[in-house]
């Protein structure tokens, strides 16, 4: 799968997908991209005149990447066809950590780094990255693919 066949298969849309572009991607690693626009919805209550992307949704963007785009990429190489559609992800795993805050307007960069990979389970090292560099969260994510509907 190309960068761009793994973002249209990630299942999480608007208002709640938070990976923009795929920029690197391989068996052992992906970079993604996600600008945190200043109208999110969860700006109005968090907080009021002084917003602040909040931890879980930052955590949510890390998974997108790291563990939903990342995984969709290696089950594909393991499964036959068409038989990807047929799987989702669940989130099984997180160890968060939380440097600085992720402001309004802020284009973030997620690094996912593959720890391991076998029976449709994988975790993943990941980071997310200002656009200044800077380190803003890491933690360890993983999850496991299922058939849809069992």
């Amino acid at each position: 799968m190309t960068p761009e066949q793994v973002l249209q298969a990630v299942p999480q849309q608007a208002p709640f997908r938070f990976l923009d572009e795929i920029v690197e991607l391989d068996s052992e690693h992906i970079v993604g991209r996600y600008t945190f626009k200043p109208d999110e919805f969860f700006y109005r209550g968090h907080f009021p005149g002084d917003p602040v992307t909040p931890g879980v949704i930052l955590t949510e963007a890390m998974a997108q990447t790291s563990v939903v785009a990342l995984g969709l990429y290696l089950c594909a190489q393991t499964l036959p066809g068409d038989e990807l559609s047929k799987w989702t992800t669940l989130f099984t795993e997180c160890q968060m950590e939380f440097h600085l805050p992720v402001l309004p307007g802020e284009t973030v960069t997620i690094v996912g780094e593959k720890q391991f990979f076998r029976r449709m389970k994988l975790k993943s090292r990941a980071q997310l990255f200002l656009a200044d560099g800077r380190l803003a969260a890491e933690g360890v994510l993983a999850g496991v693919g299922v058939q849809r509907g069992k």
